[in-house]
Order: C-alpha cells, then sequence, then structure tokens
C-alpha cells in the first residue's frame, strides 16, 4: 500500500498552463474522480439515477458534457461535481488530469483527479445520483482487481473492464478510467 503523498508523487501530471478552448466539433466530457483525504483515503462514486436515458444505475464518477459556458474540462468536471453531489468547487484540489477516453456514446471524456479534504458533506441531487460510495483508493488501485472482456462492436475491438467492490460492480469507462490511473501510479519513479 502506497501513501497519499506518495499516490500524488507518483501520479506527477501537469496541468495545463491555460485552459485550453474546446473544439466546437467535439463532444466533450468531464468526469472528477474524488479522493477523499482521510486516514485511508477514498475514492467518491455515484451510482447513476435509474430514470436517466443512459447509462441508468450504472456506477460512475461525478460529471458530464462540456458547457460553452466552461472556460475548461476541469471547469466541467467542478461544474457537474457540484451538480450532482453538492461537492463545493473551492473544496477541491486539482491534482491533474489523465488522457481523454472516448466513450461508447460518442463523447471524448477527460478525467479529472482532485482532493477533497475532510470533513466533507455530501448531499445527492435525486434526478441523476440514486447513491453516492466511497471505495478504499488502493483497493481501487489494485491492478489484480479487474478482470476484463475483448469484445467487437462495429467492426472495432474494445476491451471492457471489470471491477467488483462489495456489492458494487464497476465496469466500462469508470472501470477503465481507473485502471488507467493504476497503472499511472503503480510505475516505479
Amino acid at each position: 500500500m502506497i501513501s497519499i503523498s506518495d499516490f500524488i508523487h507518483r501520479f506527477q501530471l501537469q496541468l495545463p498552463t491555460h485552459p485550453a478552448h474546446l473544439p466546437s466539433n467535439q463532444r466533450n466530457a468531464a468526469v472528477l474522480l474524488p479522493i477523499i483525504c482521510k486516514p485511508e483515503p477514498t475514492l467518491l462514486f455515484t451510482q447513476r439515477s435509474a430514470n436517466l436515458r443512459s447509462h441508468a444505475g450504472q456506477i460512475a464518477f461525478p460529471g458530464g458534457t462540456a458547457d460553452p459556458e466552461d472556460s475548461s474540462l476541469i471547469a466541467t468536471a467542478l461544474r457537474e461535481a457540484e451538480e450532482e453531489v453538492s461537492l463545493p468547487q473551492d473544496k477541491v484540489q486539482i491534482l491533474g488530469q489523465l488522457a481523454p477516453l472516448d466513450s461508447i456514446g460518442g463523447y471524448c471524456v477527460t478525467p479529472v483527479i482532485g482532493l477533497i479534504s475532510e470533513p466533507i458533506s455530501f448531499q445527492i441531487n435525486p434526478v441523476e445520483v440514486a447513491n453516492i460510495f466511497e471505495i478504499p483508493l488502493f483497493d481501487a488501485l489494485s491492478l489484480p482487481h479487474y478482470r476484463y472482456l475483448d469484445i467487437k462492436r462495429r467492426n472495432r475491438q474494445h476491451r471492457v473492464y471489470f471491477y467488483w467492490h462489495q456489492k458494487h460492480m464497476i465496469w466500462g469507462l469508470t472501470a477503465a478510467i481507473i485502471y488507467r490511473l493504476a497503472l499511472q501510479v503503480q510505475k516505479t519513479p
């Protein structure tokens, strides 16, 4: 197990020097990976509302589509986290971001990593979120916990990752994001 300071050191991502303007011809989205700084750090997840048109009931990170008013994808992730779980933007210390991933829905999704200090109180927006829960960060970053299935969709090969934690199955883009983060921090400095 690594400490939160080791995690930060290994993460070693750089923030853009100035927010890039979002291309108008691309469907951009961002998610926030909220790391709660407890004695044993945790990663906050949401379970999407069963009434949503897409990905209903699935496990996700707070996030969504970039709005034209968003100054950057970091701003998108922070705005969406505030809308979904009432996480005040000024309570998040941004560490950086991972390279964007393409979603099955046609979005280019940028994962943004942020630290949240305790104590913090979350309140879900029931229109978007059915439930929130936390998983120990270092459990989520344990590569042996992941399984994958290679599938063919639209004549292209895709690898779909799966991760079980207690009663929650985390899969698809959310699992792929965590897996990519785990690969990043598992590398020896």
